[in-house]
């Protein structure tokens, strides 16, 4: 009998909340929730109702957008483009991350933060190594003039905003790689090349399924940068048919302010969808987003 309610006891102890709402600590709230409020919630539902006002009989914003096959090149464009970037940093990143935190080498420690060294740059320094590398005047310039007596250009088109994209996300991946190797189970490793597992083998079906919570949620925050950036697009060129230039040129030279915000909330929806559907894979594979 006394064990019986013993047991019952414990049941009931663990059917507990582990926390406990104390209406005094709401307090700790206001500031945060001020913010929100002041420099998101209400910018957002002005850029919301801002996107639906119709100009000069044109319909709304959001209605000039999705029949205009020139808005909507953009936002396919710049969606391929950035999940482009995206398998590109993953597959350059992942291999670099794995070496990196199981090799030790002299110089490793100095290798690591030249790799991540971009995200300390801005997307107009990020374009400007790009016009270096692959402009009128670059590297690649000067290549190509000297053995085909040609020059080398593709800084200004969407072959070096990619690789200026690129520049920004590999580093991002690195480290989410390298934090992710070193929580990995050795002894699962060890048992696959027991059982006579190759090298391969042993990569594809113990490294990669352990490393794949963390590879999708860095490839979410990969794909959602590319997807909004600005800077180094902006410093490539403007005539590239991405979303955010085409919201700088309709928000700057046509003063059009609905059109400009319809773009940025379907910019902004397109790319909280697909962070919400990775969200809810890496939550049901175990990962953390």
């Amino acid at each position: 009998m006394s064990s019986a309610l013993s047991n019952r006891a414990a049941v009931k102890a663990d059917s507990r909340p582990l926390w406990r709402w104390r209406p005094g600590a709401a307090v700790a709230l206001v500031p945060a929730a001020a913010v929100l409020l002041a420099f998101w919630i209400l910018p957002l539902a002005h850029l919301v109702l801002l996107g639906g006002e119709s100009r000069g009989g044109a319909g709304s914003g959001y209605w000039q957008v999705l029949s205009s096959g020139q808005y909507l090149s953009s936002l396919a464009q710049t969606s391929v483009l950035a999940a482009t970037v995206t398998l590109a940093a993953l597959l350059v990143g992942s291999i670099s991350g794995v070496f990196l935190a199981r090799q030790r080498f002299f110089g490793r420690s100095a290798l690591v933060a030249l790799l991540t060294f971009p995200l300390a740059f801005p997307g107009v320094v990020v374009g400007f190594l790009v016009i270096l590398l692959a402009g009128r005047q670059g590297v690649f310039a000067a290549l190509g003039l000297g053995l085909v007596g040609e020059r080398w250009v593709f800084a200004y088109s969407l072959a070096g905003l990619f690789l200026g994209y690129l520049y920004f996300s590999i580093p991002r991946v690195i480290l989410t790689v390298m934090a992710a190797s070193e929580s990995l189970d050795a002894s699962l490793e060890e048992a696959a090349r027991s059982l006579g597992a190759s090298h391969w083998r042993v990569t594809w079906d113990v490294i990669v399924p352990g490393l794949m919570p963390a590879l999708v949620s860095c490839g979410a925050i990969c794909f959602a940068t590319s997807m909004g950036a600005f800077g180094t697009a902006f410093t490539l060129g403007t005539q590239l048919n991405v979303t955010p230039v085409a919201i700088y040129n309709v928000f700057t030279n046509y003063a059009n302010f609905s059109v400009a915000a319809a773009l940025s909330v379907l910019l902004g929806a397109l790319t909280w969808a697909v962070l919400l559907v990775v969200r809810k894979w890496v939550r049901n594979a175990g990962g953390l987003l």
